[in-house]
């Protein structure tokens, strides 16, 4: 019977206020939709940097003949000082350097060649104006600065250059974008609890009369506000409901069904990660439904 009165109440409550609910509702849709986001950009990044790191090497570039480098100062990398390189690497980084290969001039050459044909910007290079190098497989690609330092400076060796340096742009621009996800996400999320609070508010003063007789039967506190909890609540779940949604239809369509087949070599968010996040958008709302509720049920259900 008690369960059926609050029910009631609630249906009620959500009637009356019909216009405020939508607003709830929609603000909480967009808010926790730029949650979401954010999480799933956030997982995004997680997953390029887990593939593209896995492929990155540390190259090591051998004094040419020419160089400027104080280190280069006798000329061309002689195969005393590579071999004196080598031998840091297999002792002092051998836990770091999980594979070393060397690349000859000849052998950048035909890389190069193999990746421009007719030459570079109408110049035609020989392999005897290409840098042997050292190429390492790191096993923690974290791990680069302890292997510039230890490398850099010896002879033979111009420059140790980290192919993630490629990379950390998009990494970059990828962090920003959450970040103003999140940021827009914080504002439109304090909309939601003003709204929320402002509905509960409007719900307790039109319903003042019956929060009295109510009162003066003896009901207790929780039983008074429970039903505006939960109108609070459900329009805030709602809400994210739709945020979920929403993002398992641009994660679907868009990532699924557009980018895997427009650009297939990158790893994307897939509807499994829409589903992890999903959880924690309900979660959110029911927490901003709490939170507007603590700071006004106390007032405005006290007779």
């Amino acid at each position: 019977m008690r369960f059926q009165f609050v029910l009631g109440e609630v249906f009620s409550g959500l009637r009356r206020n019909t216009t405020m609910v939508v607003a709830v509702v929609l603000v909480t849709f967009v808010s926790l939709t730029f949650v979401g986001a954010a999480a799933l950009l956030q997982a995004q990044i997680g997953k390029l940097k887990d593939d593209w790191y896995d492929l990155v090497e540390v190259s090591v570039f051998l004094c040419p003949e020419g160089s400027v480098s104080p280190t280069c100062a006798t000329g061309e990398a002689t195969d005393g000082q590579i071999d004196a390189v080598r031998q840091v690497i297999d002792t002092e980084l051998s836990s770091q350097v999980s594979k070393v290969y060397f690349e000859s001039k000849q052998q950048a050459f035909d890389a190069f060649s193999e990746r421009y044909p007719d030459g570079y910007q109408g110049t035609q290079l020989t392999a005897d104006d290409m840098q042997a190098s050292l190429r390492l497989k790191l096993t923690d690609a974290e791990q680069f600065a302890v292997v510039s330092d230890v490398l850099s400076g010896r002879d033979g060796v111009e420059i140790v250059e980290d192919q993630r340096a490629v990379f950390e742009p998009l990494f970059r621009t990828l962090n920003v974008a959450t970040l103003l996800a999140a940021g827009l996400a914080g504002v439109m999320l304090l909309a939601a609890v003003l709204l929320i609070t402002t509905t509960i508010r409007l719900s307790a003063v039109s319903r003042r009369k019956e929060t009295e007789i109510m009162r003066l039967v003896g009901a207790s506190n929780l039983f008074i506000q429970l039903p505006f909890l939960l109108e609070g609540a459900l329009a805030a779940v709602l809400g994210s409901l739709l945020a979920g949604g929403g993002l398992w239809l641009a994660v679907r369509f868009m990532v699924s069904d557009w980018l895997e087949r427009s650009v297939d070599w990158v790893a994307y968010v897939s509807e499994v990660d829409v589903f992890r996040v999903a959880p924690l958008l309900v979660v959110v709302a029911v927490a901003l439904a709490a939170l507007s509720s603590f700071f006004t049920l106390n007032r405005y259900t006290r007779i």
